[in-house]
């Protein structure tokens, strides 16, 4: 691949207070922990990719970003947050995107409360990886790399 990979990676309310928001579920890595392990994620793949690391607590600022990478992203990971069981606006926006998308929840949903079991963002995404803490933001870089490539 000639140019270095962008992947954007957007979190969504409340992904602010990792650390301290119900550290028993969520850990006790910060975000700001997180984007670091995503930059280094990145940076082990061959050729390094550039990470695009945002939060925000408002679904209409994830609407804008997630737009923003039609244009500027290889490659798009999502932690909707609580907006993923509620936005059908971030399902319309992903669904605009033609390049990969991974749905990424540091708890795994479908083992807590019901409400949690449906996201309006796994139709419209590539794949979703769950429950698997700070380190599912690795995995989500290293697969949305991976498929980045195979798409040539």
């Amino acid at each position: 691949m000639a140019e270095t990979p962008v992947i954007h990676v957007l979190n969504g309310p409340n992904l602010n207070l990792l650390g301290v928001r119900e550290p028993d579920i969520y850990g006790h890595d910060t975000l700001a922990d997180i984007e670091q392990r995503c930059v280094k994620a990145a940076a082990k793949v061959e050729g390094g990719a550039t990470v695009v690391f945002r939060q925000t607590n408002h679904e209409g600022v994830l609407v804008d970003w997630i737009q923003e990478a039609r244009e500027g992203a290889d490659a798009l990971i999502i932690n909707p947050a609580a907006y993923g069981h509620t936005s059908v606006a971030l399902h319309d926006a992903l669904k605009t995107l033609s390049i990969p998308v991974i749905e990424l929840h540091l708890s795994n949903p479908a083992a807590r409360e019901a409400f949690r079991h449906h996201s309006y963002v796994s139709s419209a995404a590539t794949g979703v990886i769950a429950g698997f803490g700070a380190v599912g933001y690795e995995l989500a870089v290293q697969a949305a790399l991976t498929k980045v490539r195979e798409r040539g």
